[in-house]
């Protein structure tokens, strides 16, 4: 006995020790190894138990519960029988007497350390487990404890985290799901008991506003009336403990919830009872009383109620997120929804006293989350089934949801509600896509609710109409590349659209004169405009004003946003339906855009230039964006006006051209110049009028770009431009025979508008790098940059057009390719420039291949090849970092495509290119554990393989018609086997990026060219490649990639299945270590022969976790004791 006391005193010392502020690093782990390998000890756990009878300390019993967890979990198989009766007996009897003074974690991790017992023995020996607890949960004093046993059991045992044998978690599942019944009673019970008791003391209850609530809606969703007044009672007081006990047992439910089939077990009266439960979240009288009272004890009650409220929804979310509904369940479904519903509507009814509004911000902000949740879940997963229903007022329901959205108290809660909206239009629109629906009906049901949705969210975005709430949008810190407030109106102008979609006229007639009432005030602003010593001033000072004016700027600049979205909706089939209408639109946007051009807002002088300038570049960019967004309409027009030649459509685009020209200068802001650029490009690329280069305004951005003396724009507005301008002169004019489209001018054009882009490139030499050079490095690199980003640029978007287009654009390119060749050597140490002349090669070759030809091409590919040495490509990747790495990407890249190629033209390169593989890079990435390099080498093993089979695989047609000849000839074996090698090598990595990549590759060339069928792979790889993957698997070390990796060990058995019965699975089980004979004859015989995928894969998943299972049984106890 005083031994045991010595020993705890030394363990409480040690512990208070460890938690010492003073304590070392150094001694922290002696004393943890020091308890551990006390906890190895099989006789450990008898000192324990003595230590959590007698100690007072937290540590001491924590550390003693971790010592049980880990005999339990760990060990159990090795414990012998009499001692496992003896923990069996002692631990609940431990938790009986002292469940009421221990502290909730250590009652919490004991009741955890008994149901791991449970997890391991119960039934078979520890049959009174569940008895036990059912009967806990039975006797009051011991209610609470019995609950949390309870939720721990389903926590435990109906998905184990631990491994545990594939039967015994099925016999567990099996086991539970038999006692269901049984548990759901008593919870019923339990909840309905106190419930009654105390509701009989409210039986009178105070006069209130909220009681005889009960309007037409809710006779519609509540038939009988009983059920109505049912839950129209008062909700009653409660007693804390009463209030413990309800918030285990929801908690208890909504745990069951999560795994358990939508039964009859769950019977209406359980239902019934967890909505009265979930009033209580928006029940507010009860939380005004216990404020009004005043004691902080009161208050805390309030919150208290209201998370039993949280706790309920939680419950009802549990059961609507199941998609598989019986039959005989959806009846219950009804009820639940026309309770949630009456729930709604208490929430959202407007009573004098109470805006909505104030209501939702006076309810628990988690419970208004479960409800938003619940509204979802409804929409997303039940509306088909529920709509249906004659008896289920649908049009009431958005009634509701049209009030609860457009009163939620915070923002996030807003974005929410709208997600719900547009699942519901989601749901609308492919109803009617479907022709499940006549379309006429569904609208005529629906029209009136999205109608008033549509203004509502209109109104929303205006500060007009909603000014407080959306300046305390942030409209400045990124997250996910957008700001709050560009979040908030895209989420809306979503919505708009989406009832654009359905209501085309309507929505047109809504959001047109709203943008046109903010676009009087815009083009109205001239007649304010003075003349003063140093420009132009806007003559609006007041301060009412100018706030009015930024506020009408602002939701103009809204307005045009939901313009330019709309813009889908007048092409293709309705084009001529809604061309008066598009047509308006676009001439609104043409006169606007010059508007502001002309009279230069963008550089006008105003009372509050830190408000109202940003404002006014902001509507001018948002103008241009908009009309940007009817190219592809004007496109269509185009093609129209083509067959009748009119003028409007001339007048449209010089119009759009004459504002856009002036927009294309230094001394304009970068946004507004971007917007202009943007809207070039998108009439050169899409629109692509005849007339456009004979247009006087364009014709000035020619000259301005290809003048030396011109200050250069920035680099991005240099790049759109130049784009736009070659775009003009290579894209074929659409609807034009190919000898009016005026090739040979054009092709005189577009050469001396390359020959003066790169006028400067074009002048470098090979010495520029040497330090003899006449121009400083640092110049040299900006001249390469700026040049090579505009070409590259040029070629990637003519790389998908026309021969004829594609040929013009090389022979003005030639010179300039020739020279980047000639300068490639020089700078082959400068990583930053190689970086970006290979980016260009490789656009060169993805756009270009066939007219740079074939002897010119083999030219570059060589001078690489000869470039990139192995030191050169060692350096590259081990010394000058990610650039240094990006280089050798490209490189590949390039390569990449070479390979692709069909033909025999670049088949001599073959070799070269697998021999910089394998024996120059492969080498230096293999051990490294960076990523780098390694992605992009193997996909250009894989399209080696993939494009090239016949270089190691030469089939005659005759030998697979002929079945006699069994196996067709190899060529390249040791290049052939040293690919597969490295993959197999990736396969041992931790980059599951990587894993995941070379897996879909072995498959598809599985699919594609029956990898996994070729001798020289069955022969000497197959069970070399399902050896790796099954140790992955046990690894656990790419759990996410499971189902990929069970499906391709299926494929490559498939190849020889007798082959991975006979032979494969008794030899990987003979060379597993840490099992016995025994249990390697139980795996082998629990693995089924079953041939079909699904079968078969689960008895692979089966022998993985048995297999861990096992190991973890047989780690044996370490000899020897340690005394503390």
């Amino acid at each position: 006995m005083a031994s045991e006391e010595a020993s705890l005193r030394a363990l409480e010392s040690l512990m208070t020790e460890f938690f010492h502020d003073c304590t070392t690093n150094e001694r922290k782990r002696e004393i943890e190894e020091l308890l551990d390998n006390f906890a190895q000890q099989l006789g450990a756990w008898r000192l324990c138990l003595y230590f959590l009878s007698s100690t007072r300390n937290d540590y001491v019993m924590m550390y003693s519960l971790t010592v049980f967890e880990n005999l339990i979990n760990k060990m159990w198989l090795g414990v012998p029988s009499q001692d496992k009766m003896e923990i069996r007996s002692c631990l609940p009897k431990l938790l009986l007497a002292h469940h009421k003074t221990l502290p909730y974690f250590i009652r919490n991790k004991l009741c955890k350390v008994i149901v791991d017992i449970g997890r391991q023995d119960w039934p078979m020996f520890y049959h009174d487990f569940f008895t036990n607890i059912l009967q806990l949960i039975q006797s009051p004093v011991t209610t609470p404890l019995g609950l949390i046993m309870l939720k721990t059991t389903s926590e435990e045992l109906a998905c184990p985290r631990e491994d545990l044998s594939v039967a015994r978690k099925e016999e567990l599942r099996k086991l539970l799901l038999d006692q269901v019944q049984a548990a759901l009673g008593l919870l019923t019970g339990i909840l309905e008991t106190v419930w009654d008791k105390h509701s009989v003391s409210a039986a009178t209850p105070p006069p209130s506003p909220t009681s005889g609530e009960s309007g037409d809606l809710l006779s519609n969703l509540l038939q009988s009336p009983t059920s109505a007044k049912l839950l129209n009672q008062p909700i009653p007081i409660l007693d804390a403990e009463s209030e413990y006990i309800c918030s285990l047992a929801l908690e208890c439910l909504a745990h069951l919830f999560s795994w358990i089939p939508l039964s009859a077990s769950i019977t209406p009266s359980l239902l019934t009872t967890i909505f009265h439960f979930a009033r209580f979240g928006c029940d507010i009288r009860a939380r005004k009383m216990a404020s009004v009272n005043g004691s902080s004890q009161n208050c805390v009650l309030g919150q208290e109620r209201g998370r039993l409220g949280v706790l309920a929804m939680s419950c009802i979310n549990e059961l609507m997120s199941k998609n598989c509904v019986p039959m005989e369940f959806e009846e219950y479904l009804l009820r639940m929804f026309q309770q949630t519903f009456y729930l709604l509507q208490k929430i959202t009814k407007d009573n004098n006293a109470h805006t909505v509004k104030s209501r939702l911000e006076e309810l628990d902000e988690s419970y208004v989350e479960k409800f938003t949740d619940f509204l979802r879940l409804f929409v997303s997963v039940h509306l088909r089934r529920i709509e249906s229903y004659s008896q289920f007022p649908v049009v009431e329901f958005l009634t509701l949801l049209f009030k609860y959205t457009f009163h939620q108290p915070t923002h996030e809660g807003y974005f929410s509600c709208l997600d719900i909206w547009t699942l519901f239009l989601d749901y609308l629109t492919s109803k009617i896509k479907s022709r499940l629906g006549d379309k006429e009906a569904v609208l005529n049901r629906y029209e009136d609710a999205l109608v008033l949705l549509l203004t509502e969210v209109l109104n929303r975005i205006q500060f007009r109409y909603n000014q407080a709430q959306l300046e305390e949008l942030d409209d400045e810190t990124l997250d996910d590349d957008q700001t709050e407030w560009q979040r908030y109106l895209r989420q809306s102008l979503e919505v708009v659209a989406k009832v654009m979609e359905l209501l085309p006229t309507h929505a047109f007639s809504t959001l047109f004169p709203v943008l046109q009432d903010n676009l009087e005030v815009y083009l109205g602003l001239q007649q304010f405009i003075v003349t003063s010593g140093s420009g132009h001033r806007l003559n609006i000072t007041a301060e009412n004003d100018c706030r009015r004016l930024h506020c009408s700027l602002r939701d103009l600049s809204s307005l045009l946003q939901a313009v330019g979205r709309l813009a889908e909706y007048f092409i293709g089939d309705v084009f001529a339906a809604r061309f008066s209408d598009a047509l308006t639109v676009v001439e609104r946007l043409v006169k606007v855009t010059l508007y502001g051009s002309q009279i230069k807002l963008y550089n006008i002088e105003t009372a509050v230039p830190s408000v109202l300038k940003p404002d006014l570049i902001d509507v001018h960019a948002q103008s241009l964006a908009a009309l940007q967004a009817y190219s592809h309409w004007l496109a269509q027009y185009c093609s129209e006006a083509h067959r009748q030649n009119t003028q409007q459509f001339v007048t449209l685009i010089s119009t759009t051209m004459d504002a856009v020209t002036p927009l294309i200068s230094t001394k304009v802001q970068d946004k507004l110049l971007l917007s202009a650029c943007h809207l070039l490009v998108s009439l050169a690329t899409t629109v692509r009028p005849v007339f456009l280069i004979s247009i006087p305004a364009v014709q000035k951005v020619f000259n301005r770009i290809t003048d030396a003396s011109a200050q250069r724009l920035i680099d991005k507005a240099q790049v759109l431009v130049c784009r736009a301008l070659s775009n003009i002169l290579l894209l074929p004019w659409p609807n034009l025979p190919e000898n009016e489209q005026q090739w040979p001018v054009r092709s005189v054009n577009h050469a001396s508008l390359i020959s003066a882009l790169s006028r400067d490139y074009r002048s470098l030499k090979p010495d520029a790098v040497a330090p003899q050079r006449k121009m400083p490095l640092d110049d040299t690199k900006v001249i390469i940059h700026q040049t090579l980003s505009v070409l590259e640029d040029i070629v990637e978007n003519i790389s998908g057009e026309s021969t004829k287009s594609r040929q013009i654009c090389y022979q003005s390119l030639q010179e300039s390719v020739q020279v980047s060749l000639a300068l490639f050597p020089a700078f082959i140490h400068q990583s930053d420039v190689t970086d970006e002349m290979l980016s260009f090669f490789l656009t060169l070759f993805r756009g270009l291949r066939v007219q740079m030809g074939v002897p010119f091409t083999e030219q570059i590919i060589q001078t690489f090849l000869n470039m990139f040495t192995r030191e050169q490509l060692a350096d590259s990747i081990l010394n000058e970092g990610s650039t240094g790495c990006r280089v050798v990407e490209k490189f590949l890249k390039i390569l990449q495509v070479v390979v692709q190629e069909p033909g025999q033209v670049f088949k001599p390169f073959l070799p070269s290119i697998i021999s910089l593989c394998m024996e120059q890079v492969y080498p230096i990435i293999a051990e490294r554990p960076s990523p780098d390099v390694k992605a992009e080498l193997f996909e250009l093993l894989f399209r080696t393989l993939h494009h090239n089979w016949r270089h190691f695989f030469k089939a005659s047609v005759l030998a697979s018609v002929q079945r006699g000849v069994a196996e067709e000839p190899m060529e390249n074996e040791p290049q052939f086997s040293a690919i597969m090698q490295a993959f197999g090598q990736s396969f041992l990595q931790p980059d599951i990026h990587l894993f995941k990549q070379n897996l879909f590759y072995l498959e598809t060339l599985n699919t594609k060219q029956k990898l996994y069928h070729k001798k020289i792979f069955r022969t000497t790889m197959l069970f070399q490649f399902v050896n790796v993957l099954l140790q992955v698997l046990l690894r656990k070390s790419h759990d996410l990639l499971q189902e990929e990796i069970g499906v391709a060990v299926y494929n490559m058995a498939s190849v020889d299945f007798d082959g991975f019965f006979a032979a494969f699975l008794p030899e990987f089980l003979s060379s597993c270590d840490g099992v016995d004979a025994n249990q390697k004859n139980v795996l082998g015989r629990n693995f089924k022969m079953d041939r079909d995928l699904p079968s078969f894969t689960q008895n692979v998943h089966r022998l993985v976790n048995d297999l861990r299972y096992y190991r973890l049984c047989n780690d044996s106890l370490p000899p020897g004791t340690v005394k503390l």
